[in-house]
């Protein structure tokens, strides 16, 4: 459900610049870059929830209700 939001989101933010002086490869560059930066924060929440499930501050439960989570906000994961 979210990545349909996300994917509508970027759909209608392309077709509302339409006739713009901004040029194809310059919207699909700062999409892709804002994309990577989304995925990136991803990664990092992925690595922190790990970590505090190796070290116990988390149990087994706590763990895969956020894993969850993070992969429902997710394209990568």
């Amino acid at each position: 459900m979210f990545r349909l939001s996300i994917i509508m989101l970027l759909t209608a933010a392309l077709v509302g610049l339409g006739p713009s002086a901004c040029s194809t490869k310059e919207v699909v560059g700062g999409a892709a870059i804002g994309g990577a930066a989304y995925e990136y924060s991803n990664k990092r929440a992925m690595d922190a929830l790990k970590e505090d499930y190796e070290a116990g501050r988390i149990n087994n439960t706590e763990y895969e209700r956020r894993k969850k989570e993070i992969e429902g906000r997710s394209l990568v994961y």
